[in-house]
């Protein structure tokens, strides 16, 4: 029998559908992976029985002929930031440490209600509050791949890298990620797989532990362009138990999946050509220009001009949205408490989010609560939400030009663990590419290019007009076909 591990989203299905293998033999193997894997710290927590009752129920419904759904017999990792009934639930924090929701995600549910089954909770930055998932409580998530020569532990990226390291270690065919201001296009970009953010609204937030509440955008992990265009169609639709849900119907992006770009036209931004960005990244960004061209595309150059200033004001909103949403974790409705002998109430308070939250939590909690307080409101965050829709009006202006813009996701490859620690601002640099399309609330993509001379992968980056996740989708198909992207990590774990 084919190794079923190594199958993706659309085998897995077609071949349960066909009756090429059992829902259950598929759970068995990724159980079994999954089990094995364990010293990439990829999961805070293993469901293998939650996948295993999943798969009989989709063994079940076939053999009665009845439809099966479009994750039928799919097991995937879910990122500990979304709620699952009965299974705990922390945003990889000790403030939240033992809690199991009463309730289930409505990104999750629809999962299992195609058919999918949970593998387990993916690790990741604390509060998704980091670029290389080093700040969760319960330890770094590392890379399944390493440097030519060198034994030295990867980052996987962050704060999705749990789901980004599960799916590139082939321990999940698929995974849910959350992104911010990159957090699902930085670390798929680091680990050579697919990743999109769609559009702000297109996947409901209920359910999903916030960060930056007009940031916060779910989506899928996986390892083609295919599987995510499947579970993203699974994924969305419009929820009312949230406010900024789209009430939009959900296309089919798997069916309409065309690499053929002819009549369409590609942006090259020139304000992307940043110093520091390594030369292999630049050169992968030459490559991607030369397949979209050869897929048919027109390449044009178009201007983002605020792009500059697009990072210190994610690093405005996003703290100040942080802020707001963590003051909830105070040690008295839910999560741990830390309750002193003889102290007051605001003591309490101080106690638990001291022993509750990390340091790239607590720096975030900070700066949020400076640029919200009084005589520093207008002078920060007003501003930095007027850059916000300067950075969204230049996307519009681009989108007049062109159909879908082209540019690198991240400006290095993986790095080693531990080796930006000491430098927030340096790691924050991280997602100077993503942050823009986050800002806008852009569907935008990554998708492996190439490896560079350590044989470390690269990502290209899609970003596509509201909406038009098909676009983003179809260009993502046309760099999937002509890149032929193979390279996996060799197994160390």
């Amino acid at each position: 029998m084919t190794d079923l591990t190594s199958l993706g989203v659309k085998d897995i299905r077609d071949g349960v559908r066909g009756g090429s293998f059992t829902a259950r033999e598929v759970a068995e193997a990724f159980n079994t992976a999954v089990a094995e894997a364990a010293a990439l710290n990829a999961f805070i927590v293993t469901t293998p029985d939650h996948a295993l009752a999943a798969a009989d129920k989709v063994d079940a419904a076939r053999a009665a002929g009845e439809e099966l759904g479009r994750m039928a017999g799919v097991p995937i990792g879910m990122k500990d930031l979304f709620a699952t009934h009965g299974v705990q639930t922390t945003a990889a924090s000790h403030i939240l440490e033992g809690f199991e929701p009463r309730y289930e995600s409505t990104v999750s549910q629809k999962l299992w209600d195609a058919g999918a089954g949970m593998l387990g909770k993916l690790n990741l930055d604390q509060f998704a509050m980091g670029s290389s998932n080093e700040t969760s409580y319960f330890g770094n998530v590392t890379s399944p791949w390493k440097k030519a020569g060198s034994n030295a532990a990867m980052s996987p990226g962050g704060s999705s890298g749990g789901s980004s390291a599960a799916v590139a270690a082939r321990i999940a065919p698929a995974a849910t990620g959350t992104d911010t201001g990159g957090s699902i296009r930085q670390p798929a970009a680091f680990t050579g797989i697919c990743g999109i953010k769609p559009t702000y609204g297109r996947c409901s937030r209920w359910g999903i532990v916030a960060f930056a509440s007009s940031l916060d955008q779910a989506g899928p992990m996986a390892r083609s362009v295919e599987d995510c265009a499947i579970m993203l169609g699974a994924m969305a639709g419009f929820d009312p138990k949230d406010a900024t849900s789209l009430q939009m119907d959900v296309p089919d992006w798997e069916a309409a999946l065309n690499s053929d770009l002819r009549g369409k036209k590609v942006g090259i931004p020139r304000e992307y050509r940043m110093a520091g960005t390594d030369q292999a990244i630049l050169d992968s960004w030459e490559q991607g220009k030369a397949w979209l061209k050869d897929a048919g595309a027109e390449i044009v150059d178009v201007s983002l001009p605020h792009t500059k200033y697009a990072l210190p004001a994610y690093y405005i909103v996003a703290p100040a949205e942080a802020s707001s949403n963590l003051a909830r974790y105070d040690g008295v409705r839910y999560g741990m408490r830390d309750l002193p002998d003889g102290v007051g109430l605001q003591d309490m308070y101080a106690a638990t989010r001291a022993a509750g939250f990390g340091d790239e939590v607590k720096r975030r909690i900070l700066i949020g609560t400076y640029v919200l307080s009084a005589g520093f409101y207008d002078a920060y965050y007003t501003q930095a939400q007027k850059v916000r829709a300067l950075v969204a009006r230049d996307f519009e202006r681009a989108f007049e030009q062109c159909d879908v813009i082209l540019a690198p996701t991240t400006p290095t490859a993986s790095f080693p663990l531990g080796s930006m620690n000491e430098d927030p601002l340096t790691m924050y640099l991280n997602d100077v590419f993503a942050v823009p399309a986050s800002l806008a609330g852009l569907p935008a993509m990554s998708v492996p290019a190439t490896v560079n001379a350590d044989g470390l992968p690269l990502g290209l980056q899609l970003v596509g007009r509201p909406f038009d996740e098909q676009g983003v989708l179809d260009a993502g198909l046309a760099i999937q076909e002509r890149a032929g992207f193979t390279a996996m990590p060799d197994k160390w774990w």
